[in-house]
């Protein structure tokens, strides 16, 4: 609301190529006041941790029966506020499940300040510095891939303002037939998904594959053990779009943690559509 009403009365001179001359539209007005309203333009309510939320009211993951039941429930709470409000102010509030990028580290940190450094081991027995993106599987939890898209596609549907669900693999590169299967899973049944192989490089020896994490979350070649970043290209999914400049302590703890829901021994038979 603070910027809505901060961008009220803008003059349409401060980019008439955008506001006056067709960029993004051909206002006559001295100011852009009405492209704040009536839908042309959005405010998003941004929600994280629906997963840690859903286990931490009552003990289970929202992929079970009661749980999914609650994170539904949840997730039709949030939107309906949001209709509320836009029926109220006439400005396009909508619900935005985001990706969070480096957040998940801070917020995570500050679910341990105030409910104790072992929140995350007694919700789920693993201490990590990371909660999960919007409504999605926890990234740990063993799913298979159409399951998993199955699953969140009745969550998206609620969240209007911005949904993405990821199925990790291994390298699919000579297995098109699987990736096809997957891309055509994808448009039948879910609004927006994409997927997350994993192509690095070492500039010392060459290795092309996964570079790795260690037990201490450090990045290394598993061909000949270069640690050294500035010769280590490493390219991961971490807020929509592909990111190759190395992460946070928590964004890296994720990355480590995520089940490949499409591995080796997948890569060489047909996924099914039942």
């Amino acid at each position: 609301m603070l910027r809505h009403e901060r961008l009220l009365n803008t003059s349409v001179n401060t980019s008439p190529i955008h506001w006056k001359y067709g960029g993004l539209n051909r206002l006559s007005t001295d100011n852009f006041n009405d492209l704040l309203f009536n839908d042309y333009s959005s405010i998003s309510l941004g929600y994280a941790g629906l997963y840690e939320c859903v286990k931490a009211l009552i003990g289970e993951s929202h992929t079970t029966e009661n749980g999914k039941k609650l994170g539904i429930e949840i997730m039709k709470y949030l939107k309906n506020t949001c209709d509320e409000w836009k029926k109220k102010t006439n400005i396009g509030f909508s619900l935005y499940g985001t990706p969070l990028e480096s957040t998940t580290y801070k917020l995570a940190r500050c679910l341990k300040r105030r409910f104790g450094d072992d929140i995350f081991v007694k919700l789920d027995g693993n201490d990590r510095n990371y909660i999960t993106n919007s409504y999605h599987v926890n990234v740990a939890e063993e799913i298979e891939a159409k399951d998993k898209l199955l699953f969140e596609a009745e969550f998206q549907k609620y969240s209007s303002g911005g949904c993405i669900s990821y199925i990790e693999t291994c390298d699919l590169s000579q297995n098109t037939d699987v990736i096809l299967d997957l891309i055509t899973f994808m448009y039948e049944h879910i609004r927006y998904a994409e997927l997350n192989g994993k192509f690095d490089y070492c500039q010392e020896c060459g290795y092309e594959g996964e570079i790795l994490l260690d037990e201490n979350n450090k990045w290394y070649c598993p061909q000949c053990n270069n640690r050294n970043h500035n010769t280590l290209n490493v390219a991961r999914r971490t807020c929509g779009y592909i990111g190759d400049n190395f992460w946070n302590e928590g964004r890296t703890n994720e990355i480590k943690d995520r089940y490949v829901h499409v591995d080796n021994r997948d890569a060489d038979i047909e996924l099914d559509d039942e």
